[in-house]
């Protein structure tokens, strides 16, 4: 059971420089390493927000907000493998350092990977550095911090160590729909005296996952029960031995959310794109509710989107740092090839085919990633065109789109930072 640590009241009010950061990150089995590496890029992030400056060149003495949760909804193909002590997070903040969760960083299945070095490595069990809200706040002259060491940057510090979150999380990521869930105002967490979400501040979300999303609006279609009705099987793979369709699989998350095009037959694809067929919740809900926040709650929203597209090779120097080479923009969609499978995995390309639907968007050094589909359309909805009637130039970026498969995600943070950048303006 949770405790929750008070400090004293604070006013409600946003201030011109402030912002709110809400990650959400996938904690399924195969995310340790990118995990491991964005931990390693927190100190740079909270480095980069504070260091930003308005059009003039001013510091923005930026008033930050972080909360941090998991991609794990409440899934039934999931619960019968949860452990017995764990939850879905649902969107709630995950607040408490990841010392007291190292359970977490213990996989699932008969010889599961252990890797709470990600944790260890960066949180100090005797003394961690935790925030006393259901998220990290800190501005130039304070923050909200208990920070035993006294050394270092007490956010970041935090970041670190309630950042992790673990790999015994649900294979069946639910990313578009946690982060609604996190941006609830009616959630305890955006209510009250110090709410994590504040009236007119801009809000940045960063996705961080190897998957597609697998939001779900009708989890029939996911029940190992109906493999005999060809209604509710009829999005699963068919398995590389029998051809028959005999169980769902993350496959069921692509094959029920996008529709792709092959129309030479050769295994890559012409497009992909999202389509409702009742069994994932609509892209739609979610573009909707980002823009709601920012036209009926005043919020200016942009995205990062750490996903399997392929790694940028060169950026904009200048902020808002966009890709310039690689990218989504390079983003193949095709099928699983044998030159795919890496060394030491004794998978087929079928077997990858049956367990995911669509092949690897990209490969890294942490392994490798399926695109990220729906979550990108989400993302891009948010860019701003510019209109042709006008004699000005509208257009402002309000998406970043960058690899998982990245060996260092510090550019891809400053990509966000430098869209936040417009945003914000320097007290007076």
């Amino acid at each position: 059971m949770r405790t929750r640590r008070r400090r004293p009241a604070a006013s409600t009010a946003a201030p011109a420089s402030s912002s709110n950061v809400l990650f959400v990150i996938d904690n399924s089995g195969t995310m340790g390493e990118e995990q491991s590496q964005l931990a390693d890029s927190f100190p740079a992030f909270v480095s980069l927000l504070r260091g930003l400056s308005d059009a003039n060149g001013q510091l923005v003495g930026a008033d930050v907000h972080i909360m941090v949760t998991t991609t794990d909804v409440p899934h039934p193909l999931c619960t019968p493998f949860e452990k017995p002590d764990y939850d879905a997070a649902d969107g709630e903040p995950i607040d408490t350092p990841c010392t007291d969760r190292l359970a977490r960083f213990t996989g699932l299945g008969a010889d599961p990977p252990e890797m709470s070095e990600i944790c260890t490595s960066r949180c100090a069990e005797a003394a961690p550095s935790v925030p006393t809200d259901p998220f990290i706040r800190f501005s130039p002259t304070s923050h909200n911090v208990i920070d035993p060491d006294g050394m270092g940057d007490p956010a970041a510090d935090a970041l670190a160590c309630i950042g992790p979150q673990g790999i015994d999380g649900c294979g069946m990521e639910s990313p578009l729909e946690a982060m609604l869930r996190a941006l609830d105002l009616g959630a305890r967490w955006n209510i009250g005296e110090r709410p994590f979400l504040r009236p007119g501040a801009p809000l940045a979300v960063v996705i961080v996952t190897d998957e597609t999303d697998c939001s779900t609006l009708n989890f029939a279609y996911f029940d190992p029960k109906l493999h005999d009705d060809p209604e509710f099987s009829k999005y699963w793979p068919s398995h590389p031995s029998s051809g028959q369709r005999t169980e769902p699989t993350s496959a069921v998350c692509w094959n029920a959310g996008m529709t792709c095009a092959d129309d030479d037959d050769d295994g890559e694809y012409e497009w992909c794109m999202s389509e409702d067929k009742h069994v994932l919740q609509p892209v739609a809900r979610y573009t909707e509710a980002l823009a709601d926040l920012r036209q009926a709650h005043g919020k200016d929203v942009v995205m990062l989107v750490l996903g399997g597209v392929p790694q940028v090779t060169e950026h904009n120097q200048a902020p808002p740092f966009e890709p310039l080479v690689g990218g989504v923009d390079a983003l193949v969609y095709r099928d699983w090839q044998p030159d795919d499978i890496l060394p030491g995995d004794s998978d087929t390309p079928a077997d990858k085919q049956f367990e995911f639907g669509i092949g690897p968007g990209c490969v890294g050094p942490a392994g490798q990633a399926v695109p990220p589909g729906r979550i990108q359309e989400v993302c891009q909805s948010l860019d701003i065109p510019d209109d042709p009637d006008t004699a000005v130039n509208e257009r402002a970026m309000r998406c970043c789109i960058e690899s998982v498969c990245d060996s260092d995600y510090t550019a891809a943070l400053g990509c966000l930072a430098g869209m936040l950048q417009p945003t914000l303006h320097a007290m007076p």
